[in-house]
């Protein structure tokens, strides 16, 4: 019984893999002739360029709120014990989140901006 499944399993994915490799053919002749058309996973074309923008707008407005260590331990007001990188991490993660949602949602840069700041209440 296992030799028929293992036979028909080898069967299986021998026709499936000539007709992905079919396709991953195809779909390369195309895009060498200048036909192939994919659809972008975002709404946005330039949605890389728009997070990155996004994210200079707000590393401006978190550095004063959550220093990196290095920073920190530059100002005069604040404590120079405390490791900061806990926090910033930590916004960072939920600005990030907050920016790339509003972006995919179609918002423009400074308003994921704004949204990611909100996140973190700044």
């Amino acid at each position: 019984m296992n030799t028929v499944r293992w036979l028909m399993a080898k069967v299986i994915g021998f026709l499936f893999s000539q007709t992905i490799d079919h396709k991953n053919r195809k779909a390369a002749a195309d895009r060498e002739g200048g036909t192939f058309e994919a659809g972008s996973a975002y709404q946005s074309a330039g949605f890389e360029g728009d997070y990155h923008a996004a994210t200079n707008l707000l590393k401006q407005r978190m550095d004063k709120s959550f220093p990196d260590n290095f920073h920190a331990r530059l100002g005069s007001q604040t404590n120079s014990m405390y490791d900061y990188g806990e926090d910033r991490a930590g916004a960072v993660d939920t600005a990030s989140t907050a920016i790339a949602m509003a972006l995919r949602n179609g918002a423009t840069v400074s308003q994921a901006a704004e949204a990611g700041a909100a996140s973190i209440g700044i």
